[in-house]
């Protein structure tokens, strides 16, 4: 790495209104270094890279470019700085070639006409610097994730760019392609170019990094060398406690009565009768590998599916749950895993996502109680810690961790007596995981039953009073108290017969 800086941002700050994202952040990046950028979600990365590839517009900080002061007020400046950001989102034209796009907004003219030939071949000399395996002439529809990124590298690479932004680049990538992605990431590292990459994901942090920068509630922290990194201060770095602290579990509350009790429930395809029982107060897990059947026995409980077998009851009653509405009559509430195909309503503002499950119990005479539903929203914000400028935010514009949050408030408004958490911290940072283990033990402690799916092992050690484990669509044991642990999960979670733990009974 070079002594000067290729890249300085000094107390950057970007307000919207009151709600101020960044104070004060700085930033030093060399050539020749991969540099990972970390903070929870809201920390306020991205609102950093947008100010550099010119998408925002610091309210105060400079820009300085090889020692030099550098003014970005747009993209055009960002790209003459030699910077380019790939957003999580590809930023391509489908309908156009891998030249096309790779040209696009530069394209070789002569007399007015496009050199589509010429492009062609300038693009085919990048394509091929990459070592990938499209071709230029091929339409970006036809490519995998994985090459569509390769091909806004490409772009990067024929813009000359210095400094490369990679926000979350393996969110759609199988591990094979994650790998890929890697080696050329360090052999662009080597050829000089900076790069800055954004993840939660330790492991790729681990692997790729040769220092990292952690912000935190829109404020620079500080940053470590590679010899000076480990999992333990990062996240103490990230969240502002240690590792240790990170799983909320009050242990020792009393539970109450049994609020879920299954006999039998089937759907006589996926799910084979299932037994199970959730207790007042208690964080029961389901566990068990990919396909297992957890999400189907909990879409069966929530009336997503219609059971053909068995019964369900709910503070010793029985109950029939044909829908949805039925389930949420009876104080169930349902977390799905895919939050952003199943749950929210993303150009929705953030408050109607919160109150959408309690508009017609509050509704009078079929009119919708809006005074309610802010009071409730606003209380919402404030125990889950949301981090939103106002309520009328669009929910598709939060991060990840917000938008799960978002959708767990949305439950926690109906004032459940049960809750079934799909995945509850799939796809967030460390520091939105704690707040979300938090807010479980807190409902926990109010009495509400708990039923977490959840394929982190230490998630299910670390949260749960006790553990069913599915295996091949049927409850293949249960486990309590010292017999949770990682390797008993997996014994039956992967069907084996030997050894078996102790298996808890609760009448």
């Amino acid at each position: 790495m070079s002594a000067t800086p290729i890249l300085e941002m000094r107390n950057i700050a970007k307000s919207f209104g009151q709600f101020y994202a960044l104070n004060g952040v700085n930033l030093t990046v060399y050539r020749g270094e991969i540099h990972a950028l970390m903070g929870e979600n809201g920390a306020g990365k991205s609102t950093l890279m947008k100010i550099l590839a010119g998408a925002y517009t610091a309210s105060s900080g400079e820009i300085f470019i090889d020692g030099q002061p550098f003014a970005i007020k747009g993209p055009k400046d960002a790209l003459a700085a030699g910077i380019t950001l790939i957003y999580q989102e590809m930023n391509l034209a489908p309908n156009l070639t891998v030249a096309e796009n790779i040209f696009l907004g530069s394209e070789l003219q002569r007399a007015g006409l496009v050199k589509r030939h010429h492009m062609q071949e300038e693009a085919q000399k990048v394509i091929d610097r990459l070592g990938a395996q499209f071709r230029a002439s091929d339409r970006v529809m036809r490519l995998t994730i994985a090459e569509q990124q390769q091909v806004e590298i490409a772009r990067a690479l024929h813009r000359n760019s210095r400094i490369l932004v990679m926000d979350e680049p393996t969110a759609a990538l199988s591990s094979r392609e994650t790998q890929r992605l890697f080696e050329l990431i360090k052999r662009l590292r080597d050829e000089g170019m900076a790069i800055i990459y954004i993840s939660h994901r330790m492991a790729e942090v681990y692997e790729l990094s040769d220092r990292v920068s952690v912000l935190r509630d829109g404020q620079y922290v500080g940053s470590l060398t590679r010899d000076t990194l480990s999992a333990s201060e990062l996240v103490r770095m990230m969240v502002g406690r240690p590792l240790s602290d990170l799983f909320n579990k009050e242990r020792g509350i009393a539970v109450g009565e049994p609020r879920l009790t299954l006999r039998g429930l089937s759907d006589g395809k996926k799910i084979k009768p299932a037994s199970l029982q959730v207790r007042a107060g208690e964080i029961v897990a389901l566990a068990g590998l990919v396909g297992a059947g957890r999400s189907e026995l909990a879409q069966l409980i929530f009336g997503v599916r219609n059971a053909t077998a068995g019964s369900i009851e709910v503070d010793g009653k029985p109950v029939t749950i044909r829908s949805p509405r039925d389930a949420i009559a009876l104080g169930i509430g349902f977390l799905t895993e895919n939050r952003k195909e199943q749950g929210l309503f993303l150009d929705l503002a953030a408050h109607e996502n919160i109150v959408m499950a309690t508009l017609e119990r509050d509704a009078h005479y079929g009119l919708l109680n809006r005074r309610k539903a802010q009071s409730i929203s606003s209380e919402a914000i404030n125990l889950l810690n949301i981090r939103v400028p106002h309520a009328q935010v669009r929910a598709g514009g939060l991060s990840g961790g917000n938008q799960q949050k978002l959708l767990i408030s949305r439950w926690v408004a109906i004032g459940p007596r049960i809750l079934l958490l799909d995945e509850p911290t799939r796809g967030v940072d460390v520091g939105a995981k704690s707040e979300i283990y938090r807010i479980m033990s807190q409902m926990a402690q109010q009495g509400v039953a708990i039923l977490m799916i959840s394929s982190e092992l230490p998630e299910v050690v670390g949260m749960s009073d006790r553990v069913y484990v599915m295996h091949e669509g049927d409850i293949a044991g249960e486990l309590a108290g010292a017999d949770i642990t990682q390797e008993n999960i997996m014994q039956l979670a992967t069907g084996a017969d030997t050894a078996q733990p102790q298996v808890a009974h609760h009448e």
